[in-house]
């Protein structure tokens, strides 16, 4: 009986915990919100928004100041919003941008090589399919849109990671590289070796690496500052993309991504 009730009670005090976790994102977000609204303003003042004791108020605004999300101009002096929530916004609206302004560009190599055309950017660990169109030699009606995909197994994912800072490129090349297929690249310096050539070359291929019977093609998208911000590229079946053709089809996502870039304000 005794064990019973110790695991309800456990059970009762994850829940309180788990609304507690809630409650306290909540209350970090209502913060960032009445910056937003306020320009700035002091613990008391946000307390009383939230209505909560000072010491709550500034606990959470402790939080977001340690995560650049929030800055005080001078000890006990009045909060705003940080440089935190501009790399935040930031990265949003080059997500937005690279799909308002890729869409026309997706659609167009998509006609010209009669192949599926997908964007991708990438999303901590993985690329993130972001926009996609289709050819008229298309034969699957698989939808890529919205999903993650492996760095290390797709076209996409080599661009991205071979433009990477070579520090955290380097962390996530220290991970297990998943298999799954017989042609996925498991060891990092096999994947270096084809990153080093991607960067030179301005392509990635990947060769039924995701998945048997798919064949990728990508190039890279770059910001007005050069950075690399994502991948064009195409992807079909291997029968039909078949490796002496992805050098060509290659430099037609090329030219899709160089398009791309300059929509995106890159002049070089």
């Amino acid at each position: 009986m005794a064990k019973t009730t110790d695991a309800a009670g456990d059970r009762s005090e994850e829940k309180r915990g788990a609304a507690g976790s809630v409650q306290s994102v909540d209350r970090a977000v209502s913060v960032l919100e009445i910056l937003a609204r306020l320009g700035e303003a002091g613990v008391t003042e946000i307390a009383e928004e939230l209505g909560v004791h000072k010491s709550t108020a500034f606990r959470i605004l402790g939080v977001l100041e340690h995560r650049g999300l929030v800055e005080q101009e001078h000890e006990r002096g009045k909060y705003y919003l940080g440089a935190g929530v501009l790399r935040l916004a930031g990265a949003a609206a080059i997500r937005l941008d690279i799909s308002q302004e890729g869409q026309p560009v997706c659609r167009a190599l998509a006609d010209e090589t009669g192949e599926t055309a997908n964007i991708a950017v990438l999303d901590g660990d993985a690329a993130v399919n972001i926009m996609q169109a289709r050819g008229a030699a298309a034969v699957t009606a698989y939808n890529w849109l919205g999903r993650r995909t492996p760095l290390h197994a797709t076209a996409s994912g080599k661009v991205l990671l071979a433009h990477l800072p070579r520090e955290r490129r380097e962390r996530l090349l220290e991970r297990k590289l998943a298999r799954f297929t017989a042609n996925t690249l498991t060891t990092a310096g096999e994947l270096r070796r084809q990153l080093t050539v991607a960067a030179a070359e301005g392509y990635a291929c990947s060769c039924e690496e995701l998945e048997v019977g798919l064949n990728a093609v990508a190039a890279p998208v770059r910001a007005h500052d050069g950075a690399v911000i994502g991948a064009i590229g195409v992807s079909g079946p291997a029968y039909r993309m078949a490796e002496p053709l992805l050098a060509e089809l290659a430099g037609q996502a090329a030219q899709a991504a160089a398009v791309l870039s300059r929509r995106m304000g890159f002049a070089g």
